[in-house]
């Protein structure tokens, strides 16, 4: 797996994590180290593209999991309680992580392990960097 890091700017800096490879149990820690850096760096706002990532495990949705509680547990939006009503009435998106470019079989995953309930995919760059 290889990552590359860029900048895209919108409403505010986002963070472009190029993924290149497959997030599983050998590289999702390397994944989630890099991220973390970058979070002790100063950057709030991240959009993790998949392009190039034809397999994500249940480590590397793991992984994404823990990012976005530690973004969370930073910057706070709302309370907790008004997240778990935000995810379960479908209205609650995290406002500091976006994936971009899912495959089809990751997506299908991502959805079936709810995921998308709280964290939003895009098939657009520009509209994803729009959307923070």
């Amino acid at each position: 797996m290889d990552i590359k890091v860029s900048t895209q700017n919108g409403r505010v800096p986002v963070t472009v994590v190029h993924v290149d490879g497959k997030i599983d149990s050998s590289t999702y820690q390397a994944f989630q180290a890099k991220v973390e850096e970058l979070i002790e760096g100063g950057a709030r706002y991240f959009l993790i593209d998949l392009s190039h990532a034809p397999y994500i495990s249940s480590a590397g949705f793991r992984a994404l999991h823990s990012l976005f509680n530690h973004l969370r547990a930073l910057s706070p939006d709302v309370t907790d309680e008004e997240m778990r009503q935000g995810i379960n009435a479908g209205t609650y998106k995290s406002p500091h992580l976006k994936l971009l470019n899912l495959s089809k079989e990751a997506r299908m995953a991502f959805e079936m392990a709810g995921f998308d309930m709280y964290i939003e995919v895009f098939d657009d760059m520009k509209k994803a960097v729009e959307a923070f």
